[in-house]
């Protein structure tokens, strides 16, 4: 169990689960209010701390610089969401709902304490600066907090290219020449010079004497060669892009005589009417 000599030592160090993995930072602890010892710590869990998650701390142990509680990474996360601002006490009911979250037995642990439900007694930089005399002197001091902006990139996907071959048929028309043969009637007439081969043959008889004629037809064929190598890449564009939120301050007010003051961040007081 940790003792309350240990609280400094735990708040603001890392806490890990009982399987190494580290959950996030401890920023309160919670107190029973009858038996006065540490029941619960709140751990800064989410995108920037921004999510506290409460894990009993009863069988939690300190080792080195670092907490370990025997329970589950996504089990803490996923606990029951607990307002921590709320006036630094757990009620009956979010108790209930964080036991239930862990297998706890609500109703022994609500008697074992008497029925008061956890207190936050001391969290951040109150516990490392006064351990020592807390216990000794009550603290007159009023802690003034507000909240920072952090602001970061997480990346995440906007779309998916992919490239897809298909096939497209296409009508080509070229012009090629092309040679066909016709008949052509050739007479000449009877000359010394072939009188001898026309009076060669027989005076008047039949016969008959064929040519073939020839033609040239366009025929294609077709051929597949390579043209060029597509791929797909990826470049990154750097753009400035203005980031807004809200934030919030605690103010305190001090009265003297009737007149009250604003403190500001600074520590400064200045009157104001009222």
């Amino acid at each position: 169990m940790i003792t309350r000599e240990q609280i400094p030592a735990v708040l603001d160090h890392p806490v890990y689960d009982d399987h190494g993995n580290k959950i996030g930072d401890a920023n309160h602890v919670y107190f029973d209010d009858t038996t006065g010892q540490p029941e619960w710590v709140s751990i800064r869990t989410g995108l920037f701390g921004t999510k506290e998650s409460f894990v009993p701390i009863h069988d939690a142990t300190v080792a080195g610089d670092h907490l370990e509680v025997p329970y589950a990474k996504d089990q803490v996360k996923e606990a029951p969401n607990v307002d921590v601002d709320a006036g630094g006490h757990l009620s009956e009911n979010e108790e209930h709902r964080l036991y239930e979250h862990y297998g706890i037995d609500w109703d022994a642990a609500w008697q074992q304490t008497g029925g008061t439900p956890a207190a936050a007694e001391r969290t951040g930089e109150d516990t490392r600066t006064r351990a020592d005399d807390a216990m000794t002197r009550p603290d007159d001091a009023m802690t003034r907090s507000e909240e920072r902006m952090h602001v970061g990139v997480e990346r995440r996907a906007t779309g998916r290219a992919r490239l897809r071959k298909y096939v497209v048929t296409e009508e080509v028309q070229q012009t090629v020449p092309v040679r066909h043969e016709e008949v052509v009637v050739e007479r000449e007439p009877i000359t010394e010079e072939n009188r001898d081969a026309a009076l060669s043959g027989p005076d008047i008889t039949e016969a008959e004497h064929e040519v073939t004629l020839h033609e040239e037809r366009p025929v294609t064929r077709t051929e597949t060669v390579p043209v060029e190598r597509v791929r797909l890449g990826t470049e990154e564009r750097v753009e400035e892009e203005s980031v807004g939120g809200e934030i919030r301050k605690e103010r305190i007010e001090t009265e003297v005589s009737g007149e009250a003051g604003e403190i500001d961040e600074t520590g400064e007081t200045g009157e104001r009417r009222r």
